[in-house]
């Protein structure tokens, strides 16, 4: 990014597994966070804050102008879909079928300022499995 820009852009993301499917443990979850903070660098992006329960995950990421918001979730989704399936594959089996992971729909909703603070409390307070 060039020393000309200035940027404090914020998404908060929600996907959920498919067929709102309770396939995700605390286990996963901490590997998914994983996955995701990875990718999330790829893209010269900050994962702020992860937590979600055993259908959803919720991420607040910081991102810059350049980034195609549908291409990092594309990533994020994929990346995260292909090594979950394949890390906990007898798991998943017994929620999951058919190559699926998350359900084909997110949410995408911008936030910044004081807001920030309020959808930090909301992720933390997410009921995450044992």
């Amino acid at each position: 990014m060039g020393r000309h820009v200035i940027y404090n852009l914020h998404v908060h993301l929600v996907f959920v597994t498919k067929y709102r499917h309770r396939a995700m443990t605390g286990e996963m979850l901490t590997r998914c966070e994983e996955i995701m903070r990875e990718v999330c660098e790829d893209f010269e992006s900050e994962l702020k804050q992860f937590n979600g329960e055993e259908d959803h995950v919720h991420l607040l990421v910081h991102y810059p102008p350049k980034v195609q918001l549908s291409k990092l979730v594309n990533s994020l989704k994929g990346v995260s879909s292909r090594y979950l399936r394949k890390e906990y594959d007898v798991h998943v089996r017994r929620y999951l079928w058919g190559g699926h992971f998350w359900s084909g729909s997110y949410f995408a909703g911008s936030c910044g300022g004081a807001p920030l603070t309020v959808v930090r409390q909301y992720i933390e307070n997410q009921q995450r499995p044992a």
